[in-house]
Formats: C-alpha cells, structure tokens, sequence
C-alpha cells in the first residue's frame, strides 16, 4: 500500500509500454487527416516544414516522434487549429519509460536538482553513446525503434544543464561506475570526458563516492531531490523499471539529511575531477 505523501508512478515496464505507442498512433493519423484535407503529398509537406518525407511517412505512421517545432509548424500549415498543437505535451512524455515521466514533467521546471547514483552515470551526464549502450542491456530487450527514441531523449534532458536561469545542480557517483565499461572501454573514455566537460560548468557540482569508505550513508540506494519551480520539495526513487515521487514533507526531510551526509563522505568536486582525469589517463 501506497505511503501518504507518495506518487506512484509504477506499472507498465520500459519494454512493453503500449501508451506511447497509442498516442503516436493517434498523432500520425490525425496528421495524415489533416494532410490529405489539405490537399499535399507526404513529400511537399516535408518540403514545406524541412523535414525529408521519409521523417513525415515515420510520424504518420507512429514510428518516431515528431519534434516539438515540426508540430507547431504543421498545425498552422494545415490549418488545424490548435488540434495537432495540443498533442505537444503527450508527444513529449512518450519519449520517455513509463515509469519516468511523472519525474520528466518536474526536472524541466526544477530550479535545483541534487543526485545520488550507484549504478550508472546520472541520466543528465550521459553521452549519447553511453545511453544507447545502457538502453541495449536492458532485461527483456528494447526493441531498436524504443532505443533511440529513449536516447533521444535523454539527450534533449541535458538542456537542463545550461537552462536561463541556471539550476542549481549536485551530483554524486559511486566510484564503481567510473570504472565500469559499459559499450566498451572507447564509451566509458568518452563518458569520463563528458563528466570533466560538466564539472566545468559553475552551477554543476560532481562528487564521486570512493569505493573504499568505511562509512556510507547510502546504501539504501540511488535518490534524487528536487525542488521544483514552485519552490515544492520532493524526493524520486527508482529501481527495477518503477519509481515513486516523495512529497510528504517528513519523508523527503529524511532522505534530505542523508544526502547531505553523502556530499560529506564523497571526495570534493575538486579531488573527484581530478579523479576522473587519472581514469582517463588509464584508458
């Protein structure tokens, strides 16, 4: 039973999410509605967005996700009135796994954001090489069309790293997965050098977590805490394809202090980079 204060965000798991397939489906239609009313082939309305009509025949036919522009442009060249336009923010959340997106809607508004990963590199700081390469290890299989739809997207997160005004961001990584060469040793190099390229930015803070500390304040797993743009804070968890959002202010005071005990653990940003510089050194 669900904890008051708790958004549950659990269900369908990242391989067999049919709700995203159903609004794009539904997206692709009503644009080939409008498309034949107007009177144009799939080739001239390319032409006319700049898009290729090999990416119109996709929306069309539900096998990629139109960009938020293309979409606006469509809706005024087809004249549909704010129809296709209103499909935007489904579009968008079904670039993600299901048991994200509650999460994808806050992060995009957030004005400070603090981490806590012990697996992989947090989703923010990834590559587009080191996703796609996590992606393609998932239990059971993603299929190619889901991947790099799911890498898309957590490419297009990294928006948050540089968004007006500048959110404040935190991040601390298990050793461990500094030196876990997940798609090889050439992703994991240009993983650590993404890491570097980050930490350089004046409102990132990267701190990694040596493996050999005796004391260790989480090992109850991965967090992250967020205080939205309306100055709420909230806690997010996540494990095995399912997640839950923290509100009770109780509960995310908690995992709040452990955090704060995690960064004092952790190396300084300035010893984890040059951490990280030496793993590079090695590869």
């Amino acid at each position: 039973m669900r904890k008051a204060g708790e958004t549950d965000a659990r269900g369908v798991q990242d391989g067999e999410d049919g709700s995203a397939s159903e609004v794009l489906r539904y997206f692709g239609r009503q644009l080939a509605l409008f498309r034949t009313k107007a009177g144009l082939t799939q080739t001239e309305l390319g032409r006319m967005t700049g898009y290729s009509e090999s990416s119109v025949a996709a929306f069309e036919h539900a096998r990629r996700i139109p960009q938020p522009d293309f979409v606006d442009r469509v809706d005024d060249l087809l004249r549909a009135e704010g129809v296709l336009r209103a499909g935007k923010e489904f579009l968008e959340l079904a670039r993600y796994p299901p048991h994200f997106r509650n999460f994808a809607r806050l992060e995009a508004d957030a004005v400070s954001l603090y981490s806590y990963e012990n697996q992989t590199f947090p989703g923010l700081l990834q590559t587009e090489e080191y996703a796609r390469a996590l992606f393609r290890v998932r239990v059971p299989p993603l299929g190619d069309e889901a991947i790099e739809r799911f890498v898309a997207a957590r490419i297009e997160r990294r928006e948050v790293l540089t968004r007006e005004p500048l959110v404040l961001l935190n991040f601390v990584i298990e050793e461990s997965v500094l030196r876990r060469p997940l798609g090889g040793t050439a992703v994991l190099k240009g993983q650590l050098e993404r890491l570097v390229e980050c930490a350089e930015l004046r409102n990132v803070k990267i701190q990694v977590m040596p493996t050999r500390r005796e004391e260790h304040a989480g090992m109850a797993g991965p967090l992250v805490l967020i205080e939205t743009g309306e100055h709420r804070s909230l806690a997010y968890v996540e494990g095995q394809g399912q997640s839950t959002l923290i509100s009770k202010p109780e509960s995310v005071s908690v995992l709040s202090r452990r955090y704060g005990i995690l960064r004092s653990q952790a190396l300084t940003p300035w010893e984890s980079v040059a951490l990280v510089k030496r793993l590079v050194g090695e590869l």
